[in-house]
Parts: C-alpha cells; sequence; structure tokens
C-alpha cells in the first residue's frame, strides 16, 4: 500500500514537472534506520529491551534442555514403566512442550512483547521524525519527502537529496529544549538554533539557485537546440527543392528533345 501511494505521488509530481516545465519540483528523503541509530534516547531504550530479549531467550533454551531430559529420561526408563505410566510421562512432556510453545508466541510472536514494545520505542521517534519532516517541507519547499528505509523499491537517491541530518538536527533542539533548565542555557540554546537555522535557510536558497541556473542552462540548450534543428532542416528542405527543380528541368529537356524528334521522323 505505501509503495502504491508513493509511485502515485510520484507520477503525479514528475507528471505536473513535465507540463509545467518552469515549476520546480522539490524531492528529498529520510532514513529512518539511520536516524534511529543516532538519536541517543532510543539507542538507551533499545539496548534495555534487548538484555529483555536475551533474558527470555536464555529461559526459554532452559526449558528445552529441560524437556529433551525430560525425553530421554523417558527412553533410558519406558522399559521398565507400564503403558500407563508412559501415557502419563508422554502427556506431561507434551504439556510442558505447550508450555514453551505458548511462551515463545508470548514472547516473540506476532502480537508479542518484543513486537509491541519495539514499537513502543521507534513510535515516540517516528512521531518526532514526522513533525520534523513537516517543518523543514513546509521552511524549504519540498513537495514530496518519503522514507528511504520503507517498503520502497529505490533504485537510486542521491546524497544531496537526504534530510535526515536537518530531521536530526530538528529533533535534537527539541529534545534540548526539553531539558534546559537556566534561562542562560535557553538564550545559548536560542542562538545555536537561530544559527542551525539560518545555514539550512542559506543552503536552501543555495540549491534553489543551483536548481534555477541549472534549469536555465537546460533551457537555453534546448533553444540552441532547436533553432539547429530548424535551420538544419530549412536546408534539408532547401536542397530538395533545388533537387527536385533539377530532376524537372532534365525530364521537360528530355521531353523536348524527344518531342523534337518524333515530329521529324513524322516529317
Amino acid at each position: 500500500m505505501k509503495k502504491s501511494i508513493l509511485i502515485t505521488l510520484t507520477f503525479l509530481l514528475v507528471s505536473g514537472f513535465v507540463v509545467q516545465a518552469q515549476q520546480t519540483v522539490r524531492i528529498g528523503y529520510v532514513d529512518m534506520e539511520y536516524i534511529l541509530q543516532n538519536v541517543p534516547e532510543y539507542q538507551e531504550a533499545s539496548a534495555q529491551l534487548e538484555k529483555k530479549v536475551q533474558q527470555w531467550k536464555t529461559e526459554i533454551e532452559t526449558e528445552l534442555q529441560r524437556v529433551d531430559k525430560m525425553k530421554q529420561d523417558l527412553a533410558n526408563e519406558r522399559p521398565l514403566l507400564t503403558n500407563e505410566l508412559i501415557k502419563d510421562r508422554e502427556d506431561e512432556i507434551k504439556f510442558e512442550e505447550k508450555k514453551i510453545l505458548d511462551y515463545q508466541q508470548k514472547r516473540f510472536g506476532p502480537n508479542g512483547d518484543f513486537i509491541t514494545q519495539k514499537l513502543q520505542l521507534v513510535k515516540p521517534v517516528q512521531d518526532q521524525v514526522f513533525v520534523a519532516v513537516q517543518e523543514i517541507a513546509k521552511n524549504r519547499n519540498y513537495d514530496l519527502i518519503f522514507d528511504k528505509s520503507a517498503d520502497v523499491v529505490t533504485l537510486f537517491a542521491a546524497d544531496r537529496l537526504d534530510v535526515s541530518d536537518q530531521v536530526l538536527r530538528s529533533i535534537t533542539r527539541a529534545s534540548n529544549r526539553k531539558e534546559l533548565e537556566t534561562r542562560q542555557e535557553k538564550r545559548e540554546l536560542i542562538r545555536q538554533e537561530a544559527k542551525t537555522v539560518e545555514e539550512d535557510a542559506v543552503l536552501s536558497e543555495r540549491e534553489q539557485l543551483q536548481q534555477e541556473r541549472k534549469q536555465e542552462r537546460e533551457a537555453l540548450l534546448e533553444k540552441r537546440r532547436q533553432e539547429r534543428d530548424s535551420i538544419r532542416n530549412a536546408k534539408k528542405e532547401e536542397a530538395e527543392r533545388r533537387r527536385e527543380a533539377i530532376l524537372k528541368e532534365r525530364q521537360r529537356k528530355k521531353d523536348s528533345i524527344a518531342k523534337a524528334r518524333e515530329e521529324i521522323r513524322n516529317n
């Protein structure tokens, strides 16, 4: 679904660009995996979750070993047991295996603790990324910003289209605002934010100017190409007219000579 929506949006944007050649269409992308790797809060929480995961795996492995021992004991003692006792032991083993399976589902199933807690870790960062992307798109006039690491077929994406670092700066600024306590720190943060915002604005203006110059060069090259084609076609048409005139004149002379010979022959 995400892929279909992205393809549709991209097609519409590119189509609009073709129809309105003078209009600049700005596209960017973020790498969510890269952003997550550079958000300290997420990395700390992710490390804590990983500890839990290892503990859950250890518990499951311990239980599996215990059940394997029960099976081995039953195999060794089977000749000495009655059918009823064998049935009881087999039922007990099946019960323990089911408990392990249920525990695995509880921890690692589609709706298990691992998936649930992983989503809980990612969602706050996703929300911050969403807010940051909206701000960047509005301030820098982007028409489309997509997640490169999502379920999207990306054959090529230039590094200059990557706004992940800008998103990280925006998230960092928001996080810093929450942590500041003194007025002096707040003033320093405002100064730093103004500086980074100004840098982003300068970068945006530079990119815009480069894009406009590129379009001007392309328009000039296209105009020159059309002029060359027009001159070439005019010369070609003129040469064709001359050729036809020469052929007609030759044919006229041949017809005249043939007619004269015919008159002489008849006289």
